[in-house]
């Protein structure tokens, strides 16, 4: 899967929320550890989308080295599978060079896939398929191609929510080029790191407050031009890029169906729900430990966790 020769690589992985403090956190850590971060979200592959996916900025990037940023252009097919071949490749060059590598991100299944090894099938987009079964989804309703799945799948059917058209489609495109369910090709093979995970905690008032702020910081950053800028390149909202979070929300105000304040809001209330999302996938990583995100000696005490582990 990756050609890593070192079998108890170690492997420090700093995930938590939207808006927790990721970033700070892993500058600083970085920098007292000679590491290189290994972003795993799934926003942040994309080129010209850098204020709506809170990037790290230029001078955070050129403090420490950062891999698996503007990956690919916004109009680009990008899959798990990719995803996990770049971050092992981007993770087993930083080790050869004797540096740390830092995986740091909130994408639950991008760190689950690298976290857990998970042997994912390398089945191509098929349009043609996707585009029939996308019509068969409108025409027939979502419940029909999940039943359809439930059928030659149900171990994957009952992984993915009806609602999650996308996924299912995927699922069923992987099962017709392959005739072979996708849950008995997503088997895992440990990876060989020694992985430690620290998962920054806020109580859920002081996280939605730090993600409101964040959301009008991006307003006064621009972000209403970067989407307009996105528009003017020709990437449409039909693009999983511009249907994401940060962006989708202000297709109703370039439309005229709202003010610039009611997509703000949207803004807010959906990185909420996404925050209350996320812990799903984190509280099932490997060596999991919580610090809370304001701790005054919070560097200290994630040093003092990797210190405990060397």
């Amino acid at each position: 899967m990756h050609s890593s020769t070192q079998q108890a690589l170690l492997l420090l992985a700093i995930v938590g929320p939207t808006a927790v403090g990721k970033t700070a956190l892993s500058i600083a850590l970085a920098q007292a550890l000679g590491g290189e971060i290994v972003s795993a979200d799934s926003r942040q592959v994309y080129r010209h989308m850098d204020i709506g996916t809170a990037k790290p900025t230029p001078a955070e990037r050129t403090a420490v080295p950062h891999h698996l940023i503007d990956v690919i252009d916004p109009d680009q097919d990008f899959s798990l599978g990719m995803y996990q071949d770049l971050a092992f490749a981007a993770i087993d060059d930083i080790a050869a060079r004797g540096r740390l590598p830092l995986l740091v991100g909130g994408t639950g299944q991008y760190l689950a896939a690298l976290l857990h090894g998970w042997n994912i099938p390398r089945v191509a987009p098929q349009p043609e398929l996707r585009a029939a079964l996308e019509r068969e989804a409108q025409e027939q309703g979502a419940a029909a191609l999940y039943a359809r799945l439930a059928q030659v799948d149900p171990a994957a059917a009952a992984h993915i929510q009806p609602s999650n058209i996308r996924r299912v489609i995927r699922a069923l495109e992987v099962y017709a080029a392959t005739g072979q369910p996708i849950s008995e090709q997503q088997t895992r093979q440990a990876p060989p790191y020694r992985a430690r995970t620290l998962w920054l905690v806020l109580p859920a008032p002081a996280l939605y407050a730090r993600i409101d702020a964040r959301v009008e910081a991006m307003i006064a950053d621009g972000l209403v031009e970067e989407v307009r800028g996105l528009q003017a390149r020709g990437y449409g909202w039909e693009l999983p890029s511009m249907s994401g979070l940060g962006y989708r929300e202000f297709r109703p105000y370039f439309a005229g169906q709202c003010t610039l304040g009611d997509a703000v809001q949207r803004l807010k209330y959906d990185t909420h729900a996404f925050a209350r999302r996320q812990p799903n996938w984190f509280r099932r990583l490997p060596a999991v430990e919580q610090l809370p995100a304001d701790s005054d000696d919070l560097i200290e005490r994630a040093l003092a966790t990797m210190n405990d582990q060397q």
